[in-house]
């Protein structure tokens, strides 16, 4: 048969197994371990639901075999097996990008790294850490012909018909001469219990072990052949949570993962009544790298009565909870339920509201560094909660957190309300990009003198789309500081008398600036500014942004009502000049330098330049 050259990312990937991630190399055990029980799980449910192999009495199992005359360790299943497609498929090439983000997403970290490895859904090629050549021999269920896929890893494969009698895979591996520590039983064996002890299956391991008959001269040594299981072969979700370790949720954990890092936190329940189903469900302490991928990967896998049904399906929780790893195991769904079905099953949608409700439950109970934590890795995805899911929205408004214009740190909606006026029970926000100018924006400076705390909410794509339809959280209605009149200790007779006072200016400067501002005026929200801009909230189209943010379109230019501050020096300095050049060229750096100062950009920015520049000259 013809040689074939690997995708040019897996001849990347196999030169980084081969060298960057060598510190952690027993990995290539895991994956391999976990490649054979997906095998086992899929032909487990064609089984019982194909009348093709019903009639056979098949028991799954994994087999380890080690060699220490040939140098070679030898993993495999009776699983489903693959054709000569599937082999070039999966092995050969990598048919979605992942490969290209797992390269890009590497930090260097040994140990970090090979984290991804699982995520990105590249195991298989963690062998050649350790192996010379590999050999992977196969027959799909119901199809008569084998194939072996041969590499070196050096950058080409070749796939060949060969004769195998049952259906599944069989990787043979090569090993390095100084790879020999894989040979030993012990050593063997501790990987397996450490990554796969739950495993479903039984592992068989089989080894050669010296044995002496006889005693004294007598004496004789012979190599004998053994074969033992080596993991419990139990899956954890089935056990009682009494039965259970925080150890032995954790090491499921890492099999689920395909990673070394501890879970956030986990939650195990079984649930009893009209539909009977068991969740055992993990948050990550770092977010899945194609978590805002559109082909992410779903985390929770579906089993019924223990039998395995899919991994890909990703109605089984709301997409906002796509983070969360795990298994979902039902009493009640029959077994040869079709994936279409999946989508508008009545007892799935009872699971998938349960189970959403016992995750956000968990996540609102962290607290401390756990829940820093969480907030960190998961608020934007969070916020996408509060938007599409309206049955559990308030759930979601007690978890998410914002920056504050008065505290350390993220706060809850329920610390800020703890801390406002009850009378009024108002939350007070403004959207941005920038967290530095936000902060710095003249329309705080009445919030400040006022000491009134204001939510800093930065991240604007999303932000600007969500808090907006929260509306309110526990009867507190929530205000974008950017729409509403600032705190202020004047009388409405105050304040109707410094316009008049400055009108004869506002006008002015309205005439200058034309159609640019929507309107001129006195401002009460400024302290040390000079101007100020912000939206008109009466304006029709300004309650339009979220809708033409959704559709991901740009918001129509919408005039901005330009406020002046009439105790500030250049202001009142302004209402006396005559030199109308000048007037006009401060008319527009007022405004200019408020837009400035909200994240916005002038008009013109050359004719800004020029301004600044001119006045600059003229002071010196």
């Amino acid at each position: 048969m013809a040689k074939h050259q690997f995708q040019t990312e897996i001849g990347q990937l196999l030169k980084l197994m081969t060298h960057s991630l060598y510190s952690n190399k027993e990995i290539f055990i895991r994956e391999l371990v976990s490649n054979a029980s997906d095998a086992l799980d899929k032909f487990n449910y064609l089984s019982l639901t194909d009348e093709k192999f019903k009639a056979d009495q098949w028991s799954g199992k994994v087999f380890i075999k080690l060699d220490k005359e040939d140098n070679s360790l030898t993993i495999g299943d009776n699983g489903i097996g693959m054709n000569e497609t599937d082999l070039m498929d999966h092995l050969g090439t990598i048919a979605k990008s992942g490969t290209k983000a797992f390269m890009e997403n590497l930090t260097g970290d040994a140990k970090k790294d090979s984290n991804l490895i699982g995520q990105f859904g590249v195991g298989f090629y963690s062998v050649f850490m350790v192996a010379d050549k590999v050999d992977v021999i196969s027959k799909k269920a119901g199809e008569e012909q084998a194939y072996m896929f041969s590499t070196d890893g050096t950058g080409e494969y070749e796939v060949k018909p060969v004769t195998k009698e049952e259906h599944g895979t069989i990787i043979y591996i090569k090993l390095k001469e100084d790879e020999k520590e894989f040979l030993d039983k012990w050593r063997t064996q501790e990987v397996v219990k450490k990554y796969s002890n739950h495993i479903a299956y039984p592992i068989m391991l089989h080894y050669s072990e010296e044995e002496t008959e006889g005693e004294g001269d007598e004496a004789t040594t012979k190599m004998v052949n053994k074969s033992e299981q080596i993991n419990a072969a139990t899956a954890l979700w089935t056990l009682s949570k009494s039965e259970l370790k925080k150890d032995d949720y954790v090491e499921f954990y890492k099999t689920l993962a395909h990673g070394d890092d501890e879970p956030l936190t986990y939650l195990h329940n079984r649930v009893e009544g009209a539909n009977e189903f068991t969740t055992l469900f993990y948050i990550p302490k770092t977010a899945p790298m194609d978590m805002y991928r559109a082909d992410y990967e779903a985390g929770v896998k579906l089993y019924v009565k223990r039998v395995f049904i899919t991994d890909d399906n990703k109605e089984l929780l709301p997409p906002y909870l796509r983070f969360v790893k795990g298994i979902i195991d039902s009493e009640d769904l029959p077994l040869n339920v079709s994936r279409e079905l999946l989508q508008e099953n009545r007892i799935l949608a009872n699971i998938k509201q349960n189970s959403t409700k016992k995750i956000l439950q968990a996540i609102k109970k962290l607290s401390g560094e756990e829940a820093d934590t969480f907030i960190e890795q998961y608020n934007r995805v969070i916020k996408e909660g509060i938007y599409t899911d309206h049955v559990n929205k308030e759930l979601l408004l007690d978890i998410v957190k914002y920056k504050s214009s008065t505290e350390e740190g993220l706060v809850s909606f329920e610390e800020y309300i703890s801390r406002g006026d009850s009378e009024k029970k108002e939350i007070y926000y403004i959207v941005g990009e920038d967290e530095k100018v936000l902060r710095n924006s003249p329309l705080l400076e009445a919030y400040k003198k006022a000491n009134i705390e204001v939510l800093i909410m930065d991240d604007k794509e999303v932000d600007s789309i969500v808090t907006p339809m929260i509306g309110a959280y526990k009867e507190w209605n929530l205000k974008d500081i950017t729409s509403i009149e600032a705190p202020d200790s004047k009388t409405e007779e105050e304040k109707e008398e410094i316009s008049k006072e400055f009108k004869s200016l506002t006008d002015k400067i309205k005439e200058v600036l034309g159609e640019e501002v929507k309107e001129v005026k006195t401002s009460t929200r400024l302290t040390s500014s000079p101007s100020c801009v912000l939206k008109d909230s009466s304006d029709p189209m300004a309650g339009m942004a979220a809708m033409f943010a959704q559709m991901g379109q740009e918001m129509p230019e919408i005039p901005l009502i330009l406020e002046i501050n009439p105790d500030h020096e250049m202001i009142k300095k302004l209402d006396t000049l005559d030199d109308e050049s000048l007037f006009s060229d401060l008319s527009w750096i007022l405004l200019d330098s408020a837009k400035l100062s909200e994240g916005l950009e002038p008009k013109d920015k050359g004719a800004f330049a020029q301004r600044v520049a001119s006045l600059a000259t003229k002071a010196l």
